[in-house]
């Protein structure tokens, strides 16, 4: 029997095949071949375990990211922090950000929970599925084995017309025909 890992990992290869982009998890929303800018973070390397200060068994607080190479023609930047392996019918969101200036190289670690991010010219933030604005760390059930956290940053050709607060469905309804790249750095953690 395959295990669920597996089988997300079927999934995200099969997902990622009818992406257009240069297949090192990056996505173009346009077809012009442009992919997203690069996403990387010195708290991790991709691949790795998420430090416990960034998880609801430490701090909790965000983790620093760095972003690379946004193109000429990005308006705004969106990051999407999500778990695939919770157990629910969708990925849990840990963190909704956008209208993050295109020139942004880092994000910095412990952004305050607040509807807004002074330190990156106003930028919103969105409610999590833990029902709070702001990010919220990795806490997958006790036993459950490692789950992969997802931190996906979005090259928008706007800004985004969205109050803060808003939810997933939400945010994505109006950021998804606007995207123009994307990528994605991914790490694990497990409670024991």
């Amino acid at each position: 029997m395959e295990t669920r890992r597996e089988l997300i990992g079927a999934a995200t290869l099969f997902v990622g095949a009818g992406c257009l982009g240069d297949g090192n998890g990056n996505r173009n929303g346009n077809g012009d071949g442009r992919a997203g800018p690069s996403v990387s973070s010195p708290a991790f390397d991709a691949g790795a375990t998420i430090p416990t200060k960034y998880t609801c068994d430490g701090e909790d607080v965000s983790p620093p990211l760095r972003i690379r190479g946004t193109q000429d023609a990005v308006e705004s930047l969106a990051l999407v922090v999500d778990d695939p392996d919770a157990p629910s019918e969708t990925s849990f969101v840990h963190w909704l950000l956008w209208n993050v200036p295109p020139d942004t190289e880092e994000i910095p670690e412990d952004i305050p929970q607040e509807q807004t991010v002074a330190a990156l010219d106003g930028a919103a933030q969105g409610t999590n599925d833990f029902g709070e604005i702001g990010y919220r760390g990795p806490c997958p059930p006790a036993d459950d084995g490692p789950h992969t956290y997802r931190f996906t940053v979005l090259a928008l050709d706007t800004m985004l017309d969205l109050d803060p607060g808003a939810d997933r469905e939400t945010f994505q309804s109006e950021a998804d025909p606007h995207v123009r790249g994307e990528t994605t750095i991914s790490a694990d953690y497990e409670r024991q």
